[in-house]
């Protein structure tokens, strides 16, 4: 085990043993989690439930307890974080006892199972991106060597891996911040990978040393704040990676952020660049699990001139859509009335913050009276710039066959295999659709 490893992992044990002596089981975490009962967790005895999840992390749980299956059914919205009065993060206590439920499993099995996931997740971004963009842009973004390039940059701009999917959402972002000034360098993709599918899978050893690659990558470019985009990054990074590799805040190389509220923190100068009105009625889709950007976000487009945004008044949950993969007929439910609420509610769009909701939602522009975007869309639109989204025309197509016929000299100028490119395509136009094309009429 390296050093970085060696670190990493008794960063961990260190913070479990914490919550073990810190948690008094008060339960309060479990009344406030907004999918416990979709996941169907027992909480009738709130006390109980956490009491559970002590004794998996004790090393002496029960794995088919209602502890358990609170712990396997978190979607990470982060209401636990604030309702708890101990000093203990209950995210991460969860995020720890489905590690210590999958340390169950062999080492071989957990260091395959995330192998496994991240070259699915790779090969993914690197067919999907290259389709879409110019290979001297994908390797500006995705490049892995960022230090001693000249002056440290003021921001590291981190996009994560899978944003690069709908890569026309990292470029609207990184011409906000050309707007506004900021000097930042840019790392994204698998080769600065934040080291989550290897933690999920319970392979900490390799997490610790992905992530805390990734993390030394930043640090060597001398910038003081690292800004975020993928919310799962930034609660990998955020909660879990620096944490358990740094004694304090303090000690750490950078102070760690998301790129919304930043944004949103310097709007006096963006709003000089929205020279465009925009006449629009639209709903932002919402998600609590970042602290700061839905509200930075809603800050944002209400200063776009023409902009009317309309509250759907509908849940919200978990800290991107699909976070809510461990609660699936819940989240079909949670699309199904939040389309028909912006039907209902007349809007022109109903407008996404993070990449996945974006996949996951935007076929449904097929067969809604709305588009579906990303808000950075409506602040390019206010800009003046056009980042056109192939990602959605093709997922709006809903047949594999027919998007690869149309992308033919795309996929021989980027010189990817077709093999290759159709199992992407059939994962990311058919796979990625939680509740399926067509109307839907809740109750």
């Amino acid at each position: 085990m390296s050093t970085r490893e060696a670190v990493f992992v008794a960063g961990l044990d260190a913070r479990v043993d914490r919550i073990l002596q810190d948690c008094s089981a008060c339960g309060r975490c479990v009344e406030v989690c907004p999918t416990a009962e979709p996941g169907g967790v027992d909480r009738r005895d709130p006390t109980q439930v956490v009491r559970d999840v002590l004794a998996i992390l004790g090393g002496a749980g029960d794995p088919a307890s209602a502890g358990a299956r609170w712990a396997e059914t978190c979607t990470g919205s982060g209401r636990c974080i604030t309702a708890c009065n101990d000093g203990v993060n209950p995210r991460f206590m969860l995020a720890m006892t489905r590690v210590k439920l999958n340390e169950a499993k062999a080492a071989e099995q957990r260091r395959a199972t995330g192998q496994k996931a991240f070259n699915t997740m790779s090969q993914g971004v690197k067919v999907l991106s290259r389709l879409q963009l110019p290979a001297d842009l994908v390797g500006r973004v995705t490049r892995s060597a960022h230090a001693n390039e000249g002056p440290a940059p003021d921001v590291v701009l981190y996009l994560g891996c899978n944003v690069m999917r709908t890569p026309h959402i990292a470029l609207l972002c990184m011409d906000v911040l050309d707007r506004i000034g900021a000097r930042y360098a840019v790392f994204g993709g698998p080769a600065n990978c934040c080291g989550v599918l290897q933690f999920r899978a319970g392979d900490t050893k390799t997490a610790g040393r992905v992530g805390g690659n990734t993390v030394a990558g930043f640090a060597a470019t001398g910038a003081a704040t690292v800004l975020t985009w993928c919310p799962t990054c930034n609660i990998q990074l955020g909660e879990v990676v620096m944490p358990s590799t740094h004694a304090s805040p303090s000690q750490a190389p950078f102070a760690l952020d998301h790129v919304v509220p930043f944004i949103a923190s310097r709007l006096d100068t963006l709003r000089a660049h929205f020279v465009h009105r925009v006449d629009r009625r639209v709903a932002l889709h919402e998600h609590p699990g970042v602290a700061g950007v839905t509200e930075g976000a809603l800050k944002i487009l209400g200063a776009i001139p023409g902009l009317t945004i309309v509250d759907l008044e509908q849940p919200r949950v978990g800290y991107m859509c699909n976070s809510l993969a461990p609660v699936p007929a819940y989240k079909r439910a949670l699309h199904a009335r939040e389309l028909e609420a912006a039907a209902a509610a007349g809007v022109d769009a109903l407008v996404g913050v993070y990449h996945a909701c974006h996949r996951e939602l935007c076929a449904h522009e097929t067969t809604y009276p709305f588009r579906v975007v990303n808000f950075l869309e409506l602040v390019g639109e206010a800009m003046g710039v056009d980042r056109p989204d192939l990602f959605k025309q093709w997922k709006m197509m809903q047949d594999v066959d027919r998007v690869l016929a149309e992308i033919g000299g795309q996929i021989a100028a980027a010189g990817l295999d077709v093999d290759a490119v159709r199992e992407v395509m059939a994962t990311a136009i058919l796979g990625e659709q939680p509740l399926p094309v067509g109307r839907f009429f809740p109750e």
